[in-house]
């Protein structure tokens, strides 16, 4: 990936992947609850509950099941390209609350490459650098990844 100049080596994880799947696929696979499910976690970890208002300002809400514990993760869009991006975060939840506890922004983009594969692009913003290298330490790029690969898998199944 060029060198960007909004992102902060500080504060930003970056994971890029061309994926062999049409953005369009992708698109539904991230803005659909029942496609969301069925990738957006490291197997064997499970999404068993997901609400998704795609529109800034809607709810962006899953619950994951992790070894047994369920750990609940409510934020809101803020801002939605149709096929090309999706930005959210957990600082707030919908309504616009404040979160007690905020840990990230996602920064989505799909860049259509032609031939039904797609430059898949996840930039994760942190408020701190200590938050960034938590979530660095905690297996960030291991745990995307893994997590593209099974969007991949599972996109190439619709297409």
């Amino acid at each position: 990936m060029a060198h960007d100049p909004d992102l902060d080596p500080d504060l930003d994880l970056v994971l890029t992947r061309e994926i062999r799947a049409p953005r369009d696929v992708l698109w539904a696979c991230w803005t659909q609850p029942e496609h969301l499910v069925q990738w957006f976690v490291p197997r064997p970890h499970k999404v068993v509950a997901c609400h998704l208002d795609v529109r800034p300002g809607g709810a962006c809400n899953t619950t994951f099941d992790v070894d047994g514990h369920e750990m609940e993760n409510k934020g809101v869009y803020l801002e939605v390209v149709p096929q090309e991006k999706l930005v959210f975060t957990d600082t707030y939840t919908e309504g616009w609350k404040p979160s007690p506890e905020p840990f990230m922004t996602a920064i989505i983009t799909f860049d259509d490459l032609g031939q039904g594969r797609t430059l898949y692009t996840a930039v994760v913003r942190h408020r701190t650098a200590e938050a960034a290298k938590n979530h660095r330490d905690m297996g960030f790029y291991d745990g995307w990844g893994t997590v593209a690969t099974q969007l991949e898998d599972y996109a190439l199944g619709l297409a």
